[in-house]
């Protein structure tokens, strides 16, 4: 096995510099998160670890802006139905699947396959849409998982 000289300051500076076009700065982290059990002082129910809640309103970068570019797949529910394969070979054009929610209920709006809202159908420029009508509570989305 071959020795590697270490990489040199000016190397790292290199490798780090901004021209692959990446967002470097995060904005400052804060302090990080004491182990569990450690004393911090002023750290009871309600204590702050992070940024200054300042921070974020002076127009100081927010850390998580790094991942308000990630694509999410968005779908919507209007209903669902359950068929037979015979039933199903027998369809044709004209033919109508009953669904299982009532006209004029809420649709189900769904975010990477996890219910997070519902809403109701609108169209804007001749395209249909969905306005949120409800926003699905944490308790909510821990239920579904059972």
């Amino acid at each position: 096995m071959a020795d590697t000289p270490p990489i040199s300051q000016n190397d790292l500076d290199k490798l780090m510099s901004d021209d692959d076009g990446l967002e470097q700065d995060w904005g400052d982290p804060g302090p990080a998160m004491p182990p569990p059990g450690m004393d911090v002082p002023g750290g009871g129910p309600g204590a702050h670890f992070g940024p200054p809640p300042s921070a974020a309103a002076d127009g100081a970068s927010r850390p998580l802006d790094f991942i308000l570019d990630l694509p999410l797949e968005i779908s919507v529910e209007l209903g669902r139905a359950r068929m037979v394969i015979n039933d199903l070979l027998q369809l044709g054009q004209g033919s109508v699947i009953e669904l299982s929610k009532l006209a004029g209920e809420p649709l189900e709006i769904f975010v990477n396959g996890k219910l997070v809202a519902r809403g109701e159908v609108v169209v804007v420029n001749e395209k249909f849409g969905v306005r949120v009508t409800d926003i699905v509570s944490p308790m909510e989305r821990v239920k579904s998982l059972s």
